[in-house]
Formats: structure tokens, sequence, C-alpha cells
């Protein structure tokens, strides 16, 4: 997947604002493209895990299929762990096409990793930031 800069600093951003705790939500996606980031509350309120409350998640949803778009990805921040899924990220990944996102705060640099988790297997993803402006001269 494909993102630009400023989306990628808008999910590290909900990320420091939600430490110590995790954050979540989804990234909206055209032809592999991240186009619009969806901020969701950890229902769980952890620093060890992440929930997406139920009726958020399904709004959600409904407003990236209803602007024609799709589920790119689901993010989530590691607050205390490398940005690599833990057993119960697996367990939860429901979401085959969707790549996990997470967001390593360990260090003072944030730690971006994507994966592919599809029945309990897990993957490295390819996250591509695009930096913002205009494109190089020719």
């Amino acid at each position: 997947m494909r993102i630009s800069r400023q989306l990628l600093d808008e999910i590290i951003a909900h990320a420091r604002a939600d430490a110590p705790d995790e954050c979540c939500g989804m990234i909206a996606s055209s032809d592999g493209e991240a186009v619009a980031v969806h901020r969701a509350r950890n229902a769980a309120a952890s620093p060890f895990r992440y929930e997406m409350d139920g009726m958020e998640q399904y709004r959600i949803q409904t407003a990236i299929e209803d602007a024609g778009l799709e589920l790119g990805a689901i993010y989530h921040s590691h607050t205390r762990s490398a940005p690599e899924p833990s057993q119960t990220d697996i367990n939860l990944a429901f979401y085959p096409e969707a790549l996990y996102v997470i967001v390593g705060l360990l260090d003072p640099e944030p730690d971006v990793r994507a994966w592919r988790i599809v029945d309990g297997t897990v993957s490295p993803a390819t996250l591509e930031v695009e930096e913002d402006g205009p494109p190089p001269a020719a």
C-alpha cells in the first residue's frame, strides 16, 4: 500500500495522543493508495490491546464503502513492544484483504510496519511512504 507522509503522520499523531494506551483505526484506500484515515476509540482503553466498538467500526466501514473506497488497512499502536503482531492481534485478524499497520512507540522515533495476516499466518507487507509535495521535475 502507498501512503502519503501526511496520512502516516496523522496515524503516528493518533498513536502518540492515545499513549500510554494503544490507539486504533482504519485506513481507506483506492487502488492500493491510502486516501483517508479514520480514527477509532480504543474501547479497551488498554496499553496492552485494542478493541474497536462494534457500532463505531460499522459506521467507519459504511463510510468507507459509501465513498466508493476499500478497507485498505487496520492500524493500531504498540506502546510497550515492537510493532509486530501479538498472538491476540493474529487471533483477531478477521480481514485477510486488509493490511495490519502497527505503530511502535518504544523508541523516540516511531517504528511503523505493515503486515498481512491470513488464516493465522503473518507475513511482512510493504508500506510505501510517499513524501508530500510536488512531483520532481523531469
